[in-house]
C-alpha cells in the first residue's frame, strides 16, 4: 500500500477543493492589489527601502526555518551592493551569505526567466560554496545520487529513536520527475499563480532532488512564482518570514499531505492563509519605513558625522538589545570616549535620550 503521493498512481495529477480554495484566493487577490497599490503611491527610494528590508527578512527567516541563523548585517548588505542601492553601514560579507542571497535575488529579481535544471543547480551551488553541508560533504550542483544516497529520509529525534516524517523518490527517478516539475512551472500558464506558487512548493519539496537545501530552495520557486504573481521584482511581504512564524504547522501540514491523497486542498489552503498573515504582517515593513523616512525627513539640516548615522539607522531598523557607549564603540570601530561624545552629541540635539533605569550601563534610544 503507497505511503506517500509519490507512490500514487495519479501522481503527479493535484486535485484542490475549487469552491474553498477560490474564496480564500479572492480576498488574497484584494489584499495584494491593495499593498501593491500602497506601495506605488510611496516613491522609488522607500519602494527600495522597504524592497530590501523584506529581502533582507526573506533570506535570514528562510535560513532559519532550517535551523541556520545568518548575521543580518551581512545579508542587508549583501542585497544591498548587488541591487547597486547606496546605504549607510554596509559590512563586509562571507561567500556563504552571498550565496544564499544569490540565489534569492536570482529567483526573484529573474522572475520571467525559465526554470531550468542548470539553473537549479547554480542555486544549489550557491548554497553549498564548500561542497559540505555542516561536517558532512555532499553531492552539490546535482541531483543526489542514488549509490549513496538512497532512501533519502527526513527525520528527527535522537539516534535510536529517530522518527521518519518522509522518504524521498528513489535517486534513479529524479531526471524524470525534475524534467516534468520544470515543463510544468515554465509551460503551465493557466493554473492561477498564486496557487502555482503553492503546489510548485509541495511538487519540488516532494520530490528532494538534493542532498540538502530542498526547503530553502522550494521556498525559492515559491517566492519567484509569487513574483509572477505580482509582475514585479520588488518584495513588499515575506512568505518566509510568515512559515518561521508557523513552523511547526508548515512541517505538520507538509508531511500529512505527502502521506494523504492527491487532494491537496489543505495545503493550498494552508498556504493561502500564511500568505494572507504575510501580507497582513508586511504593514509593519511599511509602517518602519515610514518612520524611517519621516526621521531622516525631520533631521535632513543636522550635522551628523558617518558614524553617527550608522548607529541611527541601526536603530532604525530594529536595533537587537540595548544601546550603549561599548556597543556603539564597537559597531562604529572608535573608542568608547569618542562613542560618548557622539551619543551626548545627539542627546544634546534632542535625538537620543537614556533609557529609564539605566543599571550598571546606561543605554539609550531614539527621542519618540
Amino acid at each position: 500500500m503507497p505511503i506517500y503521493i509519490y507512490q500514487l498512481p495519479h501522481w503527479p495529477r493535484f486535485t484542490w477543493d475549487q469552491e474553498r480554495v477560490g474564496q480564500l484566493l479572492a480576498g488574497i487577490s484584494n489584499r495584494q492589489g491593495r499593498l501593491l497599490g500602497r506601495m506605488e503611491a510611496m516613491g522609488f527610494q522607500l519602494k527600495a527601502e522597504a524592497s530590501l528590508q523584506t529581502l533582507t527578512m526573506d533570506v535570514l527567516k528562510s535560513s532559519e526555518i532550517e535551523g541556520e541563523l545568518l548575521d543580518a548585517g551581512q545579508v542587508r548588505s549583501s542585497i544591498a551592493r548587488r541591487l547597486g542601492m547606496e546605504i549607510a553601514g554596509l559590512v563586509p560579507s562571507d561567500r556563504h551569505v552571498d550565496g544564499v542571497v544569490e540565489m534569492l535575488l536570482d529567483a526573484t529579481q529573474q522572475f520571467q526567466e525559465p526554470l531550468s535544471a542548470e539553473r537549479l543547480f547554480g542555486w544549489h551551488a550557491a548554497l553549498f560554496p564548500t561542497g559540505r553541508s555542516g561536517m558532512h560533504k555532499i553531492t552539490v550542483a546535482a541531483w543526489r545520487d542514488h549509490k549513496k544516497d538512497d532512501p533519502m529520509q527526513v527525520v528527527s529525534g535522537a539516534m535510536g529513536k529517530q522518527q521518519v516524517h518522509f522518504e524521498a523518490p528513489d535517486a534513479d527517478r529524479l531526471e524524470e520527475e525534475m524534467r516534468q516539475f520544470i515543463n510544468w512551472f515554465n509551460e503551465d500558464k493557466h493554473m492561477d499563480p498564486v496557487i502555482k506558487a503553492a503546489v510548485a512548493h509541495l511538487w519540488f519539496v516532494t520530490i528532494h532532488p538534493f542532498d540538502d537545501g530542498n526547503g530553502r530552495i522550494a521556498r525559492a520557486i515559491a517566492d519567484m512564482q509569487l513574483s509572477r504573481a505580482d509582475r514585479s521584482s520588488q518584495r513588499f511581504y515575506s512568505m518566509s518570514a510568515q512559515i518561521r512564524k508557523e513552523r511547526r504547522e508548515y512541517y505538520e501540514i507538509l508531511e500529512s499531505t505527502q502521506k494523504g491523497s492527491m487532494d491537496i486542498s489543505n495545503w493550498i489552503i494552508w498556504f493561502l492563509e500564511c500568505l494572507d498573515r504575510a501580507l497582513e504582517a508586511s504593514s509593519e515593513t511599511l509602517f518602519g519605513v515610514l518612520k524611517k523616512a519621516r526621521f531622516w525627513e525631520k533631521y535632513a539640516a543636522t550635522d551628523l558625522n558617518p558614524r553617527q548615522r550608522i548607529i541611527l539607522n541601526k536603530l532604525l531598523d530594529g536595533f537587537e538589545g540595548k544601546l550603549n557607549t561599548s556597543k556603539y564603540a564597537k559597531i562604529t570601530k572608535t573608542s568608547t570616549d569618542t562613542a560618548l561624545r557622539d551619543i551626548q552629541d545627539m542627546m544634546h540635539k534632542n535625538i537620543l535620550v537614556k533609557e529609564e533605569g539605566g543599571g550598571r550601563s546606561t543605554s539609550y534610544r531614539i527621542v519618540e
